[in-house]
């Protein structure tokens, strides 16, 4: 049986749909957030049901905490509450890669379906990458789509990511006019539906997500491309390391390795390392890391980064200790002074 990692989803007995997230899950669950939820107001329907989406990590775990509490549990190895579906309770997993296969060979697709195959094959044709490496995810994997959404890719593979990643940004440098960047309006659209928990301002804003590569528009449609790297490459499995929760941090530091920063999960090597307001010692992050597609690409090598997010010590099996700092608050942030 093929993993189930960042980019599949799950339907539950309950008939809920929860996008999986990274790469290292617990035994007796697997880490999803809701996205989609039963609900008879619901905007979007499929088979006569309809659901409710689920934007904001607020409205997931009030969801969770009212009628589904047992997909929220503490796991000792990762030190926090997390969410997460029981294995006894899915009911059906969806893979990007066999969507898109699906895809193919349907006759009947919609507009934003034919543009997902379209955009697949593109990015396929560019970067050598075989099928069954390139998958469709979001909205579209689950038939949760309105003619408004976006085109989520997934890639997997470390070289296959990277491979995809150069294409890309040869087609978004003018090699075909059908990928493009978005424009200063579009980025205020997306700053407008990040304010509540983008404590920047947008012209930072505009400036870090305008020369990005896993996200823009192909034939006016936008895309957001999430490359995940494969379990066994990542050198980790459920236990190896554990994660205890310090405090809430603030910190200055000096990028020194961007080199995974375009994956999900992302990281950063950092040096350089100050606290910001910390009136006593604590210790210093080597990495930040973020489980979330809108902190990848955020920063460059060499570039002085602000960054909030929550401190944690990393214990591995031998016994060696170091810290991070993981994004993925509310009120998180990545800004490149």
């Amino acid at each position: 049986m093929k993993p189930i990692i960042e980019g599949y989803y799950l339907e539950s007995t309950d008939g809920l749909l929860l996008a999986v997230k990274g790469l290292v899950h617990p035994p007796q669950a697997v880490v999803a957030y809701p996205r989609y939820a039963p609900d008879a107001d619901g905007e979007r329907q499929r088979e006569g049901i309809r659901y409710r989406r689920l934007y904001r990590f607020e409205e997931q775990e009030e969801l969770l905490r009212e009628k589904y509490p047992a997909y929220l549990f503490f796991d000792p190895i990762f030190g926090e509450r997390l969410q997460g579906v029981p294995c006894e309770r899915i009911g059906r997993v969806y893979d990007p890669c066999l969507k898109l296969a699906e895809l193919r060979w349907r006759k009947d697709l919609d507009e934003l379906e034919e543009k997902a195959v379209e955009f697949a094959d593109l990015l396929g044709e560019w970067s050598g990458v075989p099928e069954g490496y390139i998958g469709v995810s979001g909205s579209i994997l689950v038939g949760l789509h309105t003619p408004c959404s976006d085109i989520d890719i997934v890639v997997y593979g470390s070289e296959r990511c990277r491979a995809v990643h150069r294409a890309l940004r040869e087609l978004l440098d003018g090699a075909v006019d059908e990928v493009r960047r978005l424009n200063e309006g579009e980025l205020r659209e997306l700053y407008a539906s990040r304010s509540q928990d983008t404590p920047m301002g947008f012209e930072d804003f505009a400036r870090l997500e305008g020369r990005k590569v896993i996200q823009g528009k192909f034939r006016e449609c936008e895309y957001f491309i999430r490359f995940v790297k494969e379990p066994a490459k990542i050198g980790e499995g459920y236990g190896d390391k554990r994660y205890t929760s310090l405090a809430q941090a603030e910190v200055e530091v000096t990028v020194t390795d961007a080199s995974r920063a375009i994956f999900t999960p992302c990281s950063y090597k950092v040096e350089d390392v100050r606290l910001v307001g910390v009136q006593r010692a604590a210790p210093l992050p080597v990495e930040i890391v973020s489980f979330r597609g809108r902190f990848c690409e955020q920063a460059r090598e060499g570039e002085r980064v602000c960054a909030r997010g929550k401190l944690e010590r990393v214990v591995t099996k031998g016994g060696k200790i170091h810290y991070r700092l993981l994004l993925g608050g509310p009120r998180d942030f990545m800004v490149v002074a």
